[in-house]
């Protein structure tokens, strides 16, 4: 119950889009493909790091560790421990595992805040 509250609750306040030219955006669009989030719908710290997603306008793929089998094997395969949120990063031929809401979320602004 207290899941679906959080998930209300970040719906109705969720933040504006970051606004781009379309040249920047498909270069933000091209980067956030070499990315993926594993994470529970509900999980707070997973929100958070979703509502970053949001405001910045990186479209990554969403990976549902909690009720999908696949993406749970997925992470702990490549990440070593099942633990959300959790952002897959492909670079330069290399995967690595970020964790931790707040190390991903700077990651992030770091990468595509204006």
């Amino acid at each position: 119950m207290l899941g679906n509250t959080i998930v209300a609750a970040d719906y109705l306040t969720r933040p504006r889009k970051l606004r781009r030219d379309a040249a920047s955006q498909q270069r933000v669009d091209a980067a956030a493909a070499k990315l993926a989030l594993y994470q529970f719908r509900a999980c707070p710290f997973c929100v958070k790091t979703r509502r970053v997603l949001h405001r910045l306008n990186v479209p990554v793929a969403l990976r549902d560790a909690k009720n999908n089998a696949a993406h749970r094997d997925e992470l702990l395969q490549g990440g070593g421990k099942i633990q959300v949120p959790c952002l897959r990063i492909e670079q330069d031929g290399k995967v690595q595992w970020l964790y931790e809401s707040k190390a991903i979320r700077g990651y992030l602004e770091q990468h595509f805040a204006a």
